[in-house]
């Protein structure tokens, strides 16, 4: 049987707003975030750079640890992120040109995917 991943990352925008979400396909993921294809915070705050992300091989680990920052304080979440990433830049600024992120936003055929991969993504937004 295939590892299966899980992935815990935070998006952020230019002026460091934040958001915390889990995932089983970050590339989708973002892009999903980048295309703004999803309407809600994180398009309406242009949340688009991935700065921050956690592996696990275990869904409950994975949903553990996205509501253990949730619920963290913004000095120790931003201490988190810098300890990776001191400038906050977008681990994923290579993933994707921006004539596919056009494509995908124009594409709705994204949402006809199987719902699995709905359920499988668990986010809200940070405060």
């Amino acid at each position: 049987m295939p590892r299966r991943s899980y992935f815990v990352y935070i998006m952020a925008n230019e002026t460091r707003m934040t958001y915390i979400g889990v995932t089983n396909d970050l590339e989708r993921r973002v892009l999903e975030h980048k295309a703004k294809v999803l309407q809600g915070y994180t398009s309406r705050y242009n949340i688009t750079r991935l700065v921050y992300c956690e592996e696990y091989n275990d869904v409950w680990e994975a949903l553990a640890r996205e509501k253990q920052l949730k619920g963290w304080l913004r000095k120790r979440k931003t201490s988190l992120i810098e300890s990776l990433n001191p400038r906050w830049s977008d681990l994923s600024a290579e993933w994707y040109d921006e004539r596919e992120i056009l494509r995908f936003a124009q594409d709705d055929t994204w949402a006809a995917q199987d719902d699995k991969t709905a359920r499988d993504d668990h986010e809200e937004r940070t405060p």
